[in-house]
């Protein structure tokens, strides 16, 4: 069974900031913003929310199909692609353009500056839905804002179930838009701060939302997460992680979760769980895609976690 997932698959470039940006920046100046964080540390890491979320849900057990485009700097990434089996075959190069780049700054507290540059990521339209086949489940990440509104239409017209996951991307769209979207999705998900931000632009509360798909999922980052469904709120709880050390790209390992437990049929407190365990095992390690595991390792980690087994 393979899952189309549509998003950006991009450069991370992640710099370490050894304090805390409250201490530097002044409430009273924010008009007038002009700070500088000096960064010893810094990596650059695979990422982007279709390379993230396919890279994790493969050692799931459930074959990604990445729709993405990229820039003439994208031969490392799709070597890479290659040494890890998955297919390339719709990740489409923009000629003259950069593969879609975010230069990321953490501080202590794991709040996080992001300078983003989407390059390739604009023309995420020239990519179609139907070129893929063999898809029953699909995913609308973060993206060119042309490509998710032509990516979740084609979804729909072909009735594929999928989820909406709007990410950083959602200030690209109106209130009437993204009910657009939710009306034509089968699932939402986003984080605490995307959902307030949601309410107040479509007028509506998570539960009238919620109304309109199968489940809409919200993130509460160490607090756990929420899966309203059928007029029900789940509470999801978090996982302890085994340490804290990056939680670039947790959000997308969360995601990752959902969409197997969703391909295997498993009621919601299970995907829940199943997710915030992924979730807590990405955060152990640095970028989006260095987190290792195997499916046994999955089924140990959950029963510790929850005390029952895996279905």
């Amino acid at each position: 069974m393979s899952t189309l997932i549509c998003g950006s698959i991009a450069y991370d470039t992640i710099m370490v900031f050894a304090d805390r940006f409250k201490n530097h920046i002044l409430p009273e100046k924010i008009h007038m913003l002009n700070v500088a964080f000096l960064v010893p540390e810094m990596r650059r890491e695979f990422g982007g929310c279709a390379g993230n979320i396919a890279y994790t849900l493969k050692m799931l057990g459930t074959e990604p199909i990445i729709m993405a485009t990229v820039g003439d700097d994208a031969e490392p990434y799709l070597a890479r692609l290659d040494a890890m089996g998955m297919s390339r075959r719709h990740v489409r190069k923009v000629p003259d353009s950069f593969t879609a780049q975010a230069f990321i700054t953490t501080d202590l507290d794991d709040n996080q500056i992001t300078a983003f540059h989407p390059g390739a990521m604009n023309h995420s339209q020239l990519n179609a839905v139907g070129d893929a086949s063999g898809v029953e489940l699909g995913i609308v990440a973060p993206d060119g804002r042309d490509g998710m509104i032509e990516h979740a239409q084609q979804f729909a017209a072909a009735g594929i179930p999928f989820i909406f996951d709007p990410g950083q991307g959602l200030p690209m769209f109106d209130g009437a838009e993204l009910l657009r979207f939710i009306d034509a999705a089968t699932y939402v998900t986003v984080n605490d701060y995307e959902a307030q931000l949601l309410q107040e632009r479509t007028g509506q509360t998570l539960e009238s939302l919620a109304a309109s798909v199968q489940a809409l999922i919200v993130t509460l980052g160490g607090a756990g997460s929420h899966i309203y469904s059928k007029g029900q709120r789940i509470e999801i709880p978090s996982v302890n992680p085994v340490a804290v050390i990056d939680p670039t790209g947790c959000g997308d390992a969360y995601r990752a979760g959902l969409l197997h437990g969703i391909n295997a049929g498993m009621d919601w407190p299970t995907v829940g769980r199943l997710a915030s365990l992924i979730g807590a095992l990405k955060i152990a390690h640095r970028g989006g895609q260095n987190h290792r595991f195997d499916r046994a390792e999955i089924g140990v980690r959950y029963r510790e976690a929850f005390g029952s087994a895996l279905d």
